[in-house]
């Protein structure tokens, strides 16, 4: 059976159990990697993501997305400093703490590419991580807002898909929950894997599970702010890993939707940089 049979299939069955259907569209929103700020979701035809992607490149960069983020944010860090499991800092806290550092004084130099507002810096320092952390933005008021909540810290206005920082630059680079908003997704990975001396980890990346290989674009509201989302083709991004130069070491699932086989989930991919 084709996929797209297996899709029809699978919609006729839902339709036949509309609980079924209400609960799977609660976990949809749950797998996508803004929860429930992400609202509105609508699926592109392949042939309209090239003007939405240059629409809406810039939506991040709104003056007043890194205050909305915040409130949410704040909330996140106050359980995490409580002893409450938030999922998403887990994830990276763990996946740190199996990474060996490999500077001569033992400590570890590592990027977050996408950092918003730097919260992740504190996330480590509530683990007990130490990391000697950088993080980059294309986003200005971002990178104002990070300065201002952790000033010791270095923090750069850059882009992702050209980073200004010398190869082998950091021990790790976390790509921050951002590649689902750059179009030039690809060149993104590239860079993260040129910068980054020992592992590349992509944090909070959607993926479609069980469809043909292409990706998915949905255009929905952030924040209140309207953007594009891509969901990739999971073998697709392996193989994208791979031709960079990554090998993917840890697979950790924040969430997995499927019915029949087909669905979808938010993973973070732990890599190891090859050296040829």
């Amino acid at each position: 059976m084709n996929a797209g049979r297996m899709k029809a299939l699978v919609r006729r069955q839902l339709n036949r159990f509309p609980r079924l259907k209400a609960l799977l569209k609660r976990l949809f929103r749950a797998v996508t990697p803004s929860g429930g700020v992400s609202t509105d979701y609508v699926e592109m035809e392949i042939s309209e993501t090239g003007g939405e992607s240059a629409r809406l490149r810039d939506a991040w960069q709104a003056d007043d997305l890194p205050q909305r983020q915040r409130k949410l944010v704040d909330g996140q860090l106050a359980e995490f400093r409580r002893g409450t499991p938030v999922p998403v800092f887990d994830v990276i806290v763990q996946a740190l703490r199996h990474l060996a550092p490999k500077d001569r004084d033992g400590s570890m130099s590592l990027l977050e590419v996408g950092c918003s507002s730097g919260y992740y810096a504190e996330v480590l320092e509530i683990a007990g991580l130490n990391p000697t952390y950088a993080g980059c933005d294309y986003s200005e008021a971002f990178i104002a807002m990070a300065r201002q909540k952790y000033p010791a810290l270095r923090f750069d206005v850059e882009d992702a898909t050209a980073l200004r920082y010398e190869e082998n630059a950091f021990d790790v680079v976390i790509s921050g929950c951002c590649l689902l908003h750059i179009p030039e997704y690809e060149l993104a990975v590239a860079e993260t894997a040129r910068v980054a001396r020992e592992y590349a980890i992509f944090h909070r990346t959607p993926v479609v599970i069980g469809e043909p290989n292409t990706n998915k674009y949905y255009r929905k509201r952030a924040y209140g702010v309207e953007t594009v989302e891509i969901h990739f083709n999971e073998p697709q991004f392996l193989a994208l890993l791979a031709a960079s130069g990554l090998q993917v070491i840890e697979t950790h699932t924040l969430a997995e939707t499927l019915v029949a086989g087909v669905g979808s989930a938010s993973r973070t991919y732990v890599c190891r940089k090859i050296t040829v």
